[in-house]
């Protein structure tokens, strides 16, 4: 968050640099008020650059073997062009380095996790656990002790990102 800050300041200052020295080059003709209009201008376009690159920063950042399952773009009134231009605020990722697969009753059974990423101020990072019967297609969370949450069991479609990544393998 701190380097953010300071880029902000950096283009800040660099485009009322622009300004300033726009202003030379014309000899003081274009009016003073030109310079903070400048930074102004360059602070807030390279906030809409950090925000619209959030999401293929993060995925950079990802280890190999890591597949987006899952991605949601939003709007927010206080962002007006995102009413025009909608950015990945969220997504999720599965680790299908770290998939394990078991036969059960006749089953293919595979337990994965799942991570969620969430663009708020700082950048938030949750991870739930599942089992996934490829056969039926059942998917259960596990709690954090390892235990099957059966109440919580849901089916889920079988051309579904999620589906297709874990059990295609």
């Amino acid at each position: 968050m701190i380097w953010h800050l300071v880029a902000l300041a950096i283009c800040g200052l660099g485009s009322a640099g622009v300004a300033l020295l726009l202003r030379k080059v014309t000899r003081q003709k274009l009016p003073r008020w030109l310079v903070p209009v400048f930074a102004g201008a360059g602070m807030l376009a390279y906030q809409i650059h950090f925000e619209y690159s959030w999401f293929d920063h993060k995925q950079s950042q990802l280890p190999p073997g890591s597949v987006v399952v899952s991605s949601e773009s939003g709007t927010v009134f206080w962002r007006p062009w995102t009413f025009y231009f909608p950015m990945t605020t969220e997504f999720s990722v599965i680790d299908v380095a770290n998939l394990r697969f078991s036969e059960t009753a006749g089953d293919r059974i595979a337990q994965f996790v799942q991570y969620q990423f969430e663009k708020q101020y700082i950048d938030v990072v949750t991870y739930h656990t599942y089992l996934l019967n490829c056969d039926t297609a059942d998917l259960i969370p596990l709690t954090s002790e390892g235990i099957p949450n059966v109440g919580r069991m849901q089916n889920i479609a079988r051309d579904g990102q999620r589906y297709t990544t874990v059990c295609n393998l």
